[in-house]
């Protein structure tokens, strides 16, 4: 009797649960109760999906977890388009339903523009055409877009397809192109620098918070010397001043300035403009100052402008290149100048030889840099110029010469040298080549800045390899292949950069310039620990060369570094030319030339040398007036044909942009161009693991999910039985036999 009763109460109990398994309380609504019932959890969730992306579409967020950030606008480009003064329109010529992979090109640039939108804050604006229509083919030939061919893949066969993927910039009154857009990599650093081309050619100053100010400083008791030019000289230099002001949007200030004696020898010292001495009528030392400088609060060039001595007169040199040397001196000043002195005259690699010279490398700068060839016998290094390159030099260089790049470096300069130990020479006749020891005098310079060389070649087991039929693999030792671990990728020049090979380089150490206080020191790129070096009889031929057998001097060798800083002179004064250099007008007397950044032109006289009229001028710089760089590589050869390839786009031509960008003040556009190149590289060359790791990536992926899915699957199986037994025991399908049977 009690058992029924109980039985009673269960099934009164189960009646009050509605059907999907809630408790209905009395009075709730039907709304309430549907809420309750877990069909109503699908058509929730449809409806916070739809939510979602209403919010989504207005407020865009993405994360990038590439570790190059891939995917993501860079600092650099978000700066450059807050530099944006007027409105800048993008008009995008892309074909619609591009095959792979040249439909995620598509997809990029509409990325990547968005972001530039929002970086400029209204500023940038872009539009994409419909390249169906006529009338938009005709529009964007006439911004000089064209079709490109690529290939198309369609029914198991190959095919060829014309289609647009280009884009046109408008700013102010210049337009720039973007053509044949057909990969991802790169294309950030492609559009930043258009923008920043364009921008340049409309302002040069846009990004510069300081004021710019070009002041003349001109000491008014020099006019009792008759200089020839000091008169009309603060009249040209105002004209000049007047026309270059005009083309940056009369942006900047001008002013004359009479120093008094002791504000003349701490102008010298600050700028290294012109010094000049002379005794007056009772012999009392008077110190007057001549130079033009522009300046924007730290940072300053110095115009070419001074006084030289001349036969029986002085003249003031640099009055009619004024407004050519104003203009690239302002550009210098804001990191905007596209001229790199190249030199010449003493064996270095031609920049019109393809065959044997550095052309590959000057067309691989074509449209950022020009390179202007340069002989310092001959000349001054330019006003204007940021980076003066030696690539290559075979021999010596003149006491002259080398103080010029002294003081160029110091003046505020930067030097990228290719230096090679050895020059190679094929015996036409024997087909030996001979290997003499390169001396340019370069290494004395370097020696004083706290860089030593030496004529040695590098070699490395972690070589360029050949495999033939013949001799099987043969090993060129001399050419070292530099993975990412040979890499620096802290810094922006290799960071990103998975492997780049350097051709017979040479040796030399930095650990003296590590030291100094005012230097600081960065490797580039170093050879692995497998490395040796030879010095003496030189045979580089892969079937006789082999690694040493006694392995306890193998070690790590610098081979691309970067030194910056304040450096000494190697020179006490300026050294004395010969009579007969200075006796033709072409030099002065006892003097030389000073630098781009600081003065063009020879100086009036040696240290404490004097003019025909008792006028002393003294330009020599001691120590560094501002930072400059060094940029070393120890071979030319990554400048060649034999690596460098015309039109190449391989880690190593990365490599060479990167370091031109970087020594010219572009160090932001360094990391725009390597992202999504750098390679994660397997590390083993040889041995079982590496058969482990060949067929691991090709299986060993597929059986771990495989097994992940069957573990998965056990365990739910587990779990529902769990459950079941839990709360229906009696349910004899989840039972055993022998379960059931006892």
């Amino acid at each position: 009797m009690e058992q029924n009763e109980t039985i009673h109460e269960q099934s009164n109990t189960t009646q009050t649960v509605s059907a999907g398994g809630s408790t209905a309380a009395k009075g709730e609504s039907a709304f309430a109760r549907w809420m309750r019932n877990p069909a109503a959890d699908t058509v929730l969730f449809i409806i916070a999906v739809i939510l979602l992306n209403l919010v989504a579409s207005r407020a865009f967020l993405r994360w990038d977890l590439t570790k190059s950030k891939s995917y993501s606008l860079s600092p650099a480009s978000k700066e450059l388009v807050r530099t944006v003064e007027e409105p800048l329109d993008v008009k995008v010529f892309f074909s619609r339903n591009l095959p792979a992979p040249y439909s995620t090109v598509y997809q990029y640039v509409q990325d990547i523009l968005s972001e530039y939108k929002t970086a400029s804050k209204g500023r940038l604006s872009y539009a994409f055409y419909d390249m169906d229509d006529s009338e938009n083919q005709s529009l964007a030939r006439k911004y000089g877009i064209n079709q490109v061919q690529i290939q198309e893949f369609s029914q198991n066969e190959m095919g060829f397809k014309s289609a647009y993927m280009g884009m046109a910039f408008s700013y102010a009154d210049q337009i720039e192109k973007l053509d044949g857009l057909t990969q991802t990599d790169g294309l950030e650093y492609k559009i930043s620098q258009t923008i920043g081309k364009i921008i340049s050619n409309t302002n040069a100053l846009a990004g510069i918070g300081d004021e710019v100010t070009v002041t003349l400083y001109r000491s008014s008791e020099l006019a009792e010397f008759g200089i020839s030019g000091y008169d009309e000289m603060e009249k040209l230099v105002q004209d000049a001043f007047g026309k270059v002001n005009a083309k940056f949007q009369n942006r900047m200030s001008f002013s004359v300035r009479d120093p008094d004696p002791a504000e003349a020898v701490a102008l010298s010292e600050r700028y290294g403009i012109q010094a000049l001495a002379w005794e007056d009528g009772q012999g009392a030392t008077r110190h007057g100052a001549l130079g033009l400088v522009v300046e924007a609060g730290d940072k300053f060039r110095v115009v070419p402008l001074q006084m030289t001595s001349m036969i029986f007169t002085y003249v003031i040199n640099g009055l009619d290149d004024l407004e050519e040397n104003l203009t690239n001196s302002v550009k210098a000043l804001a990191s905007r100048s596209s001229k790199i002195a190249y030199l010449t005259n003493h064996g270095e690699l031609s920049l019109a030889d393809a065959q044997n010279g550095a052309a590959n490398f000057a067309g691989l700068l074509e449209g950022s840099y020009t390179l202007e060839e340069l002989d310092l016998s001959k000349s001054e290094i330019p006003g204007g110029v940021q980076t003066l390159m030696i690539n290559g030099p075979k021999t010596a260089f003149s006491e002259a010469e080398l103080y010029k790049v002294d003081q160029f470096l110091l003046k505020g300069g930067n030097l990228m040298l290719f230096l090679d130990p050895y020059d190679a020479q094929s015996n036409p006749y024997t087909g030996e080549t001979n290997y003499e020891k390169i001396t340019t005098g370069l290494e004395r310079l370097l020696a004083k800045y706290g860089i030593k060389t030496e004529n040695a070649y590098v070699l490395d087991q972690d070589c360029y390899t050949q495999s033939t039929q013949q001799y099987g693999n043969l090993h060129f030792y001399y050419a070292p292949v530099l993975s990412d671990k040979s890499l620096n990728q802290k810094n922006p020049i290799s960071a990103n950069l998975g492997y780049v090979i350097f051709l017979m380089p040479g040796v030399f150490d930095t650990a003296e310039a590590a030291a100094k206080a005012d230097e600081r020191v960065t490797v580039l790129a170093s050879s692995s620990a497998q490395s040796w070096t030879m010095a003496d009889n030189v045979m580089l031929n892969p079937f006789t060369v082999s690694p040493p057998a006694d392995k306890s001097g193998m070690k790590s060798y610098e081979l691309a570094v970067l030194v910056e800083g304040r450096f000494e002179s190697a020179f006490a004064k300026a050294p004395e030319l010969p009579a007969a250099e200075s006796a033709d007008g072409t030099e002065d007397s006892g003097a030389t030339a000073g630098d781009g950044t600081a003065d063009s032109g020879a100086t009036a006289g040696s240290s404490g040398g004097t003019g025909p009229a008792g006028l002393n001028a003294q330009n020599h710089t001691a120590k560094s007036l501002q930072e400059g760089k060094i940029f070393l590589a120890s071979t030319s050869y990554i400048t060649g044909p034999q690596i460098l390839q015309a039109g190449s786009d391989d880690p190593v031509a990365k490599f060479l942009q990167n370091s031109v960008d970087y020594m010219n003040g572009n160090a932001d556009l360094c990391t725009m161009r390597t992202k999504g190149l750098s390679l994660n590289t397997l590390h083993l060359t040889s041995g079982p693991l590496v058969a482990f790791a060949k067929y691991f990536n090709i299986l060993g992926l597929a059986v771990i999910f495989a097994l992940i899915g069957f573990f998965a699957l056990l365990s739910r199986s587990a779990h529902r039985k769990e459950i079941r037994l839990r709360y229906d025991a009696d349910d004899a399908r989840e039972l055993s036999k022998h379960e059931v049977s006892k």
